[in-house]
């Protein structure tokens, strides 16, 4: 199955609310049969099917988790550390899908100062 091009199109209009500093350093890839948005190559959200992908910081991943309409990234059928994904009625609105876009902005600009 394709990935929501409908889900990549919100992303591309809710970075607009991002400063240029930020926006400036974003690129976009296709991984793991969708797309990722990197931060200075580093991935901060994607498009897998119908679910936004997210990046999050180890402090902020038991929060996420419990937050309704997320589970652990289970791509290879294992959790994978630090990846959540988000249903899309996790994301109807769009200060929702912010949320989570800073998140994964977060977690980038992180490993970026290690």
């Amino acid at each position: 199955m394709a990935y929501s091009e409908a889900l990549e199109h919100r992303i591309d209009i809710a970075l607009n609310a991002f400063p240029k500093d930020i926006t400036d350093r974003l690129s976009k890839k296709k991984m793991f049969g969708g797309i990722a948005f990197l931060y200075g190559g580093k991935m901060t959200v994607g498009v897998v099917k119908e679910e936004l992908m997210v990046r999050v910081i180890s402090e902020r991943m038991g929060t996420a988790l419990n937050k309704r309409h997320v589970r652990p990234m289970d791509f290879t059928n294992r959790p994978m550390k630090e990846f959540v994904f988000v249903s899309p009625d996790g994301i109807r609105s769009e200060e929702q899908l912010l949320n989570w876009i800073s998140l994964g902005i977060e977690h980038a600009k992180m490993k970026l100062s290690h």
